[in-house]
Formats: structure tokens, C-alpha cells, sequence
């Protein structure tokens, strides 16, 4: 009798033991079961008809629409420097004075003595209205103020090229030299760039050379400014293709009264080549298989493979040439998840 009721808890303990083991296992079986048959969280499109443009991109360095090494034309020591690093300099502007101090005392001399010979051609002209004096002594004082005359051009010419001026208006680059400094021929000054209209050279492909005309608008960006555009037009169109690479050379110009562009920077041209109405839709909807594109097109909460045919590819979009529908809902989010016929569950729906 009491073998019987000190046996009873140890059974009682069992029993509990096994309740609370089947208890903590049924959620998980359900888990397990439901799983199978949960709808895969996917987020989708429509496929729409819009306006897609077909372009052209290419890679282009910008360059100065005027670019210059100011130097110097003759050998002497810089006097007066009259600009500094990055000023704006405007076209005729002074700025470099060489030693001209031998020069100028030439010019002089050369006035006084045109001056004087002025004064004998007169005196000699008068006295050859009274006969006074021969036709030739006329005509030789005449020689000799010409004479003097083309001396002083070539005086002034030589005094004009110890004057460094600037050329057309544009912005300074460094200054290279300083004062006292003796510059020769072909010494670098400093250089000047008109950078208030950009050019942009770049090449683009034989099969698309009847794409492209003189007039026709184009994009540029740069990594500078990341997310802007600058817009331009092309200016010209070479007149021969490279027989190697089979592509032409096409210049634009961009418009810069800001500055911002630089030359020597690369940039990314866009030319707009026609507009499609097409369907387009997502690019990251597509799923390739092998050689082949596939979507998944959600009818009635369930996902189907449907295969189709893609034209023109832009950032981001994609172009449906057949297989697709306007209107039809397509997976962008959550393909790798799914499969054909499995049910899905649109979040963004």
C-alpha cells in the first residue's frame, strides 16, 4: 500500500513532463506548416506607356573656348607686374611692363629729329617756289623725313613689345615671374583661358553619325557636381570618321558665365537621339535566365514567370518591346524570393 502511493507523484511527474514537451512542440509544427504556405512579401510596379528617349553617351574633356601661354616676345627684365594670381583680365590690358628706358629715349630722339626734318622739307619747299633751289634737294629732304618716319614706326613697335598685354579677356593663371626677373623668348608669364563658353570634344559611333546635327541639344555632367547638368549644343561635326575605331569626333559648347566647369575636366555627354511611347517599366524587375528575361507578373495575390522581350535600356528603366501588358503589376522587390505560381503579399500595394 504504500509502495503504491509513493510511486503515484513520480508517474504524476511524468505525465506533466510529456504535456509540457508536446505543449512547446505543437507552435512549432504549426510554425512549420504555415511557412510553407506563407505569401512572400514582394513590392510592385505597373507597367506604363510614357515617353522614353533613346540617347547617346560618351565621355568628352572640356577645354577653353580661348587658351594662351602669355610670354614674352624679346629678351629684357620685367619693370612692373600689373596683375596678380587668378585676376580677371580684360582683352588690350597691361600686364607686364619690360625695361623699356633705352627704348623710349629712341622714340624721342627719332620725334625731335622728324620734327626738325619737317622743318627743312618746308623751308626747302618755300624756296623751291622761288626757284631758289634745285627739285632734288626737295626730293631728298622728302626721302629723309620718310625715312625718319619708318625708323620711328619701327622704334614704336619695338617699345610696344616690352608692353605684355592680354589678348582677349578670360581669367589669369599663376604668375610666374616677378619683378627684376629676366625673360626670353618663350618664357611662360602666365596663362589665360576664356573659360565663358565651354568646349566639349567626344566621339560617338559610325551607326550613330545620321543621329547627330549641328544645333541639336545635349547634357553634361561631371563628378564635381554630382546630380546637376549643364546643357549645351553641338557646334560641329568633323568631317571624317577614325578608319580604326570607326568614329567621328563631335564638339559641343556649354554655356559657363559662372565658371564652374574647368578645362581639363571629364565629363559624361548625353545627346538625345529620338523618343520612343513604349512600355517601360523598372529595370531591376527584370530576372535573366541564361539568354533569356524573365518577370513575375502578380495576378490574384500569385506570382507568375512570364517571359519577355527588352529594347532600349536608360538608368534605372528598361524598355518592353513584348511579353507585357500596360497595366500589368510586376515584381521589383523581392524576386530572389520568389517563384513561379507561389503567393505573394504586396506591401506597397
Amino acid at each position: 500500500m504504500s509502495s503504491r502511493f509513493s510511486l503515484s507523484p513520480l508517474l504524476l511527474g511524468v505525465v506533466l513532463l510529456a504535456g509540457v514537451v508536446v505543449y512547446l512542440n505543437m507552435p512549432e509544427e504549426e510554425s512549420a506548416s504555415n511557412s510553407s504556405v506563407r505569401a512572400t512579401p514582394v513590392k510592385t510596379a505597373l507597367v506604363s506607356s510614357q515617353a522614353f528617349p533613346i540617347t547617346i553617351e560618351s565621355l568628352g574633356t572640356a577645354t577653353a573656348n580661348e587658351s594662351v601661354n602669355i610670354t614674352a616676345q624679346v629678351t629684357d627684365v620685367v619693370k612692373t607686374i600689373n596683375f596678380e594670381d587668378g585676376d580677371k583680365a580684360t582683352e588690350g590690358e597691361l600686364l607686364v611692363q619690360l625695361n623699356n628706358t633705352e627704348e623710349r629715349a629712341r622714340v624721342e630722339e627719332l620725334k625731335a629729329n622728324i620734327d626738325e626734318a619737317k622743318r627743312q622739307f618746308t623751308r626747302i619747299s618755300d624756296l623751291r617756289q622761288s626757284n631758289a633751289t634745285s627739285e632734288q634737294l626737295l626730293d631728298e629732304q622728302q626721302a629723309r623725313v620718310k625715312a625718319l618716319q619708318a625708323q620711328l614706326d619701327i622704334a614704336l613697335a619695338q617699345l610696344n613689345d616690352l608692353q605684355i598685354r592680354a589678348p582677349f579677356s578670360g581669367l589669369l593663371g599663376n604668375r610666374e615671374i616677378s619683378i627684376g626677373s629676366l625673360v626670353q623668348p618663350g618664357d611662360t608669364i602666365t596663362t589665360l583661358d576664356d573659360i565663358s563658353l565651354i568646349k566639349v570634344d567626344f566621339s560617338i559611333a559610325e551607326n550613330h553619325l545620321a543621329s547627330v546635327a549641328k544645333g541639336q541639344t545635349l547634357s553634361a555632367s561631371s563628378v564635381a557636381y554630382p546630380g546637376e547638368e549643364f546643357t549645351g549644343k553641338i557646334s560641329n561635326i568633323d568631317t571624317r570618321l577614325d578608319p580604326i575605331s570607326r568614329s567621328i569626333r563631335v564638339r559641343a559648347t556649354i554655356d559657363n558665365q559662372d565658371n564652374r566647369l574647368r578645362p581639363g575636366m571629364l565629363l559624361t555627354v548625353i545627346v538625345e537621339k529620338r523618343v520612343l511611347n513604349t512600355l517601360v517599366l523598372p529595370e531591376k524587375a527584370l530576372v535573366p535566365v541564361q539568354d533569356k528575361q524573365y518577370v513575375y507578373v502578380v495576378k490574384d495575390n500569385v506570382a507568375h514567370q512570364t517571359e519577355v522581350v527588352i529594347g532600349e535600356r536608360r538608368p534605372g528603366l528598361v524598355q518592353i518591346v513584348s511579353g507585357l501588358n500596360k497595366g500589368d503589376e510586376v515584381i521589383t522587390e523581392g524576386t530572389l524570393r520568389v517563384r513561379d505560381q507561389s503567393p505573394v503579399n504586396v506591401l506597397n500595394r
